[in-house]
């Protein structure tokens, strides 16, 4: 798949060839679903608590008498029907961690980067440098390749805080270094953006495997 490489004025300055088995893999909606799950579930913290009856810190002495006042027989006001009593069968501590092949990982964003590329949502420039961070900078590049308001992941090869900084302040453009390439992100944006250094590293990335 060749498409245009653009400057960040949004003039064209060449093409670029997408390798195929990275942006023309198969889109496997099921395995991107199940890495996207993972990827949610692994987030979570898993340290949710109520306290059971057990654990409450109320009086122990029997609320009323046993017999003779017409009312249900109760010996603590612990019990999880009390207002401020336990909660019975409440969230307790405990990990929500998935596990997922690493191919199976790479293959999901394999998937995701084909679909983007299908639908033409894949934007190359030659080189993504700022001299000094400046959002009004970013906003001129987004719109000059028509990618102002919409949601954007820009891609860096590396740390680039001058870049970073830049798009900080946007509330649809995420900057990501390559390494940290996940699935999540690749769904939750509209657009992929990157410089032609961070796409020979993506290639580097999920082509080793093939």
């Amino acid at each position: 798949m060749v498409i245009p490489m653009f400057d960040t004025k949004g003039e064209k300055v060449g093409e670029v060839e997408l390798r195929s088995d990275i942006f023309g893999a198969p889109i496997n909606v099921p395995l991107m679903h199940q890495a996207f799950v993972r990827q949610l579930a692994n987030a979570r913290q898993g340290t949710h608590k109520t306290k059971s009856r057990g654990e409450v810190n109320r009086t122990k002495a029997k609320w009323y008498r046993q017999k003779g006042t017409g009312r249900a027989r109760h010996g603590s006001r612990n019990a999880n029907l009390f207002v401020g009593g336990g909660i019975a069968h409440g969230p307790r501590p405990r990990k929500y961690t998935k596990r997922m092949p690493r191919k199976m990982r790479r293959a999901a964003l394999r998937s995701a980067l084909s679909a983007k590329a299908m639908e033409n949502q894949v934007f190359v420039v030659d080189k993504l440098e700022m001299e000094v961070p400046k959002t009004k900078d970013m906003v001129a590049v987004l719109g000059s390749l028509g990618l102002h308001d919409q949601g954007v992941l820009v891609l860096l090869p590396e740390k680039n805080e001058p870049v970073e900084k830049s798009a900080r302040n946007l509330p649809k453009v995420k900057t990501l270094q390559v390494s940290y390439l996940n699935i999540r992100d690749l769904l939750g944006y509209d657009h992929v953006l990157m410089p032609l250094d961070a796409l020979q590293v993506v290639e580097s990335m999920l082509g080793q495997e093939l």
